[in-house]
């Protein structure tokens, strides 16, 4: 299978010439009857050796953090249980890190191997977050003497100032991956990384903000989905690897955009009454009125599992307790299949409701040039 990107890589190279590109594209669009950027293509698989690959990776790495991990422990010594599990974290973090960065000189530098090269994008990013939290993990007591912190409220923004601290270096490592090796989902990792920072900054020195953090989750959600939307902008046709970096940053934004909204309003908290849940339904209507606009699925696959849930209690309340799941399956599922089905047309209308933004979304027709 053959990405967008790979085309435009093809015809930049000279393998392909910018016609015969269009052709095949136009091609392929014909025979589906519909653009191209409604498919949504991402590269997860250039073919079965991904996974073979990938598995391969993901015992090298269990067993790189492993050996790591005991090393650590010997070159930081024994002591009290902190230093013990930060050397853990240390040996095992660097040696994840390092291992993935090498690995991904050949499976993604040379090979451009989707499936490995996010695997070992992960395990870098996570490589890094850990050995950077072992180094502090393994020294909190002697900070804290040297400190002389004493109240929860000091440790507290300790433990904020080092999470930020943690988050902002593994940020920085994520940028240094990306210049190298433009794997699509670094910047997503990046951006998460980021997320986590500002987080942590506002626990730390705001005390009372414990109690905003799905208001704070939200704000980053929606901050992140106008950030892919900056990528997506750049690439209307979704040909270039600008549309696989939007992807990733949608799939990132939509859960920290579904899950404040829904937990705000107590879907899992207890039973849920009807007004509660169409309420659900009509953000659930709202959310595919914004995915069908910006030709993204993302936001309708976070938050799918609370509209199941608030359906599943609507139906228990009407008395058909023992279809409630049956009924719930066939109803949102028969839905999703016809919006699946029809997404083209719907599309045409939510887009021609939104009058002057059209220009600056996917089309919604076959581009032909």
């Amino acid at each position: 299978m053959y990405s967008e990107s790979d085309l435009a890589s093809a015809v930049e190279a000279g393998a392909l010439s910018p016609a015969a590109a269009n052709a095949l594209r136009n091609y392929v669009a014909e025979r589906r009857a519909a653009p191209a950027v409604d498919e949504e293509h991402f590269k997860l698989l250039t073919g079965f050796n991904d996974i073979f690959v990938a598995i391969a990776a993901a015992l090298i790495l269990v067993a790189a953090a492993r050996i790591g991990a005991y090393f650590g422990v010997m070159l930081i010594g024994a002591g009290p249980e902190e230093r013990v599990v930060g050397g853990n974290m240390i040996g095992g973090g660097f040696a994840v890190a390092a291992t993935s960065w090498m690995l991904a000189e050949y499976f993604t530098a040379r090979r451009r191997m989707a499936l490995p090269s996010i695997l070992l994008t992960f395990g870098f990013v996570g490589g890094v977050g850990a050995c950077l939290s072992g180094i502090f993990a393994a020294n909190i007591p002697w900070i804290e003497e040297q400190m002389h912190l004493a109240s929860d409220l000091q440790k507290q923004q300790l433990a904020g100032g080092v999470a930020a601290v943690v988050g902002l270096l593994t940020a920085a490592a994520t940028w240094i991956h990306w210049k190298r090796f433009m794997v699509p989902i670094t910047v997503a990792a990046g951006a998460l990384a980021l997320v986590g920072v500002a987080v942590s900054l506002v626990l730390a020195f705001v005390p009372q903000a414990k109690d905003w953090v799905n208001e704070m989750l939200l704000v980053a959600g929606v901050a992140m989905f106008f950030f892919a939307m900056r990528w997506d902008m750049g690439d209307l046709q979704r040909r270039t690897r600008r549309s696989d970096v939007a992807f990733w940053l949608h799939l990132a934004a939509a859960p920290l955009i579904a899950h404040p909204v829904f937990h705000m309003l107590g879907v899992f908290d207890g039973e849920v009454t009807g007004p509660v849940a169409a309420v659900v339904i009509a953000l659930y209507v709202a959310f595919a009125f914004v995915a069908l606009a910006v030709d993204r699925r993302a936001l309708l696959v976070s938050s799918l599992i609370y509209v199941l849930w608030a359906m599943y209690a609507l139906f228990q309340a009407t008395g058909a307790v023992e279809l409630a799941a049956a009924l719930t399956a066939l109803v949102i599922g028969s839905a999703l299949l016809l919006l699946s089905a029809f997404w083209q047309p719907v599309r045409r209308i939510v887009v021609g409701l939104l009058g002057g933004l059209e220009e600056r979304l996917p089309p919604t027709q076959i581009v032909t040039a």
